[in-house]
């Protein structure tokens, strides 16, 4: 007799799901007992990091990823890492442990009462099977569901029980298409209006990374000769920052976004919102300046949806960005002016942001990947580094702290399971570091090469620019004295420096690069409060 949980596992062998990220609970042990020997459960020590991790795992490989967390309460702790991954585009399956159901009608300890409602809005679909018998086409549908695009999370309550139920027979595995073309006559009608503009931009978003559709931006960019524009809040890069023809970051509020976008008669927005705002100043004519035509090319019928202004094409980006250039005619329209050199800033002590972000764009390797969460000076190090390749550029769309740290590690395992071994750096605010140290206990188990660059500045300082544009003086809670970084990583099993100068910053950063676990180094620099935009 085959049981549920033999035709479970059974499944996600042939889907080829055998890394399982999770934190253990009584609820999932049946689950759990008699672990597969071909399979790998990557153990996080909190929730939100075991989701974030596999967040980082999913976006590398480009599949599902399954993430086992403990019923009401372990889902609770995973929820803000699982509301980026809905925000990320991220395919993972989440499952948590049921109660038994003979108990369930009378809510013992663990019961989770509202399995189903309890990870909503932020999965594309949640379910907890009528019968056990249900369990494995319960997964498959899960599996179909996260996949197809746009791609996000799903969730499958699953009580403790059914396990070593008779199964009816193994799940039937389907293959679903995960791109659907774009309507070839709105195509038309892009490409007509883009031929006969006069001065068109581009603003080139996340899923053009998603979709491996680097060459077919460029492509159309230069078919264009059009600048490029990468749009507020990206979690990746979808065009190299260093092509003649990129122009820098969009601002993240209503009115200084129009004002950059003035004087284009056309604007292409591909793979991204229109636009993602905060904080709120409004512009004087509104979304966009005067005279100014917005196209949206999106896979994701939401984004469509409730974007303010613009014409709106669904479809897979690369597809639309192929089909468009076949279509636009060459142009003698001039070239776009490049950006502006980047001032290099000399370093002190406590080293600048500028400072610190200028030795590391030196140092940085060739094929490196970058891994952001430093709000207060994420533009500066915007301006400093530059991203050159796809898929080296990964950070929490969602605007909650705590993925980056436990993501780089995700990543760094992905790196090295898919015999890339490209080198991983994360960028993370003394602030942002606490909220999940835990996931160094798993880079230091696991012995992932990832480097931790910790900026210390002993202070929120992105709420103390927030304060200063929110006209809120006295906000408490806003510095950080005290805090060991190196301590705290050398107490989860990493190596960890506090670095003095910009030459020890050096010496440690390339060392770092060629260690066989991970480096945490923490560099003091300046508390200046820098402006939001």
């Amino acid at each position: 007799m085959t049981t549920v949980h033999e035709a479970t596992y059974d499944l996600l062998r042939s889907l080829g799901m055998t890394t399982m990220f999770g934190n253990p609970g009584s609820t999932e042990e049946p689950f759990l007992k008699n672990f597969p020997a071909d399979f790998r459960y990557v153990l996080a020590l909190q929730e939100a990091s075991a989701v974030a991790m596999a967040d980082g795992y999913a976006q590398v490989t480009g599949k599902p990823v399954h993430v086992n967390l403990h019923t009401a309460p372990g889902t609770g702790n995973g929820m803000g890492s699982l509301v980026t991954a809905w925000h990320n585009r991220t395919p993972l399956i989440v499952t948590a442990g049921q109660q038994t159901r003979t108990m369930n009608l009378y809510e013992p300890m663990l019961t989770n009462v509202r399995a189903t409602r309890l990870p909503e809005p932020y999965v594309k679909w949640s379910h907890e099977p009528m019968r056990a018998q249900d369990v494995p086409d319960a997964f498959m549908r899960a599996y179909a569901t996260a996949v197809q695009p746009p791609a996000g999370p799903v969730y499958l309550s699953l009580p403790l029980d059914d396990w070593d139920q008779p199964a009816e027979g193994t799940a039937v595995v389907r293959r679903v298409s995960t791109r659907v073309a774009p309507d070839p006559e709105g195509l038309d009608r892009f490409a007509e209006i883009l031929a006969g503009s006069r001065n068109p931009a581009l603003v080139i978003g996340s899923a053009v990374d998603r979709s491996d559709a680097w060459p077919a931006a460029i492509a159309l960019a230069e078919r264009l000769r059009a600048p490029v524009w990468q749009p507020p809040f990206s979690d990746r890069v979808g065009f190299p920052q260093d092509h003649p023809q990129f122009q820098g970051l969009l601002p993240p509020a209503i009115g200084p976004l129009a004002k950059k976008l003035t004087g284009y008669d056309t604007v292409l927005v591909i793979g991204a919102s229109v636009f993602r705002y905060y904080p709120y100043i409004p512009g004087e004519q509104g979304f966009l300046p005067a005279g100014t035509r917005l196209l949206h090319v999106t896979e994701d019928p939401d984004e469509a949806a409730r974007a303010p202004v613009g014409d709106s094409l669904l479809g897979d980006v690369g597809l639309a960005c192929a089909a468009l250039t076949d279509r636009l005619p060459s142009t003698d329209r001039p070239a776009p002016p490049t950006q502006a050199a980047v001032p290099r800033s000399e370093p002190g002590i406590p080293l600048s942001p500028e400072a610190l972000f200028g030795i590391l764009a030196r140092l940085w390797p060739q094929d490196g990947i970058l891994v952001p969460e430093t709000p207060s000076n994420l533009r500066i190090l915007h301006r400093q580094l530059t991203i050159r390749r796809p898929a080296s550029y990964f950070k929490m769309a969602s605007g909650g702290l705590g993925f980056a740290l436990p993501a780089a590690v995700g990543i760094a395992l992905a790196q090295r399971d898919t015999g890339q071994r490209r080198p991983v750096v994360a960028v993370i605010g003394d602030g942002s570091f606490q909220y999940s140290p835990q996931a160094l206990w798993t880079a230091a188990q696991q012995r992932v090469p990832v480097v931790f660059v910790v900026p210390v500045n002993e202070e929120y300082a992105v709420l103390k620019s927030f304060a200063e544009l929110e006209e809120t003086p006295g906000v408490p809670g806003l510095d950080l004295p005290g805090l060991d970084i190196p301590g705290i990583a050398r107490g989860y099993g990493c190596a960890a420096h506090r670095i003095a100068s910009a030459d020890e910053f050096g010496d440690a950063f390339r060392a770092a690069l060629g260690a066989e676990g991970p480096t945490v180094l923490a560099v003091p620099i300046t508390r200046d409060v820098p402006t939001l935009l």
